[in-house]
């Protein structure tokens, strides 16, 4: 066992070796745009996709943000606090149909909101 007690009028000091990957890394606008486009794939779990990149899930969230108000910026779209719905009768399941642009979204009950505004913010920066 390592000993920081003097030894024949030597002092030892302990020393740990830490391996692995840096805890700062760094990564290019490239890599990170890739890991996103990876996490909104169909079916894709964000925590699983970070932990494969040696990311924690808050990161990709960040990421993701950071991409996603950059493409609605550069496409020279406010950011607006809500988006107006228009509503008519209409029989059978729920449905609501969301036009923007030229895109026509059409959303079925249980929707995540949150979800559902992501997807607002993106057809709202690509249609314009």
């Amino acid at each position: 066992m390592p000993s920081n007690l003097p030894i024949d009028g030597h002092s030892f000091r302990r020393v740990e070796v830490l391996t692995g990957a840096p805890r700062r890394r760094r990564w290019s606008p490239a890599e990170k745009a890739a890991i996103v486009d990876e996490s909104f794939a169909p079916g894709a779990v964000a925590s699983t996709i970070a932990l494969r990149h040696g990311l924690h899930r808050n990161q990709l969230y960040a990421w993701r943000r950071e991409l996603r108000s950059t493409a609605v910026a550069d496409a020279g779209v406010p950011m607006p606090d809500f988006v107006p719905v228009v509503t008519e009768p209409h029989t059978g399941a729920a449905v609501v149909e969301i036009a923007i642009g030229e895109a026509v979204l059409r959303v079925g009950p249980g929707i995540d909101p949150a979800f559902l505004g992501d997807i607002i913010r993106v057809l709202k920066a690509v249609s314009s």
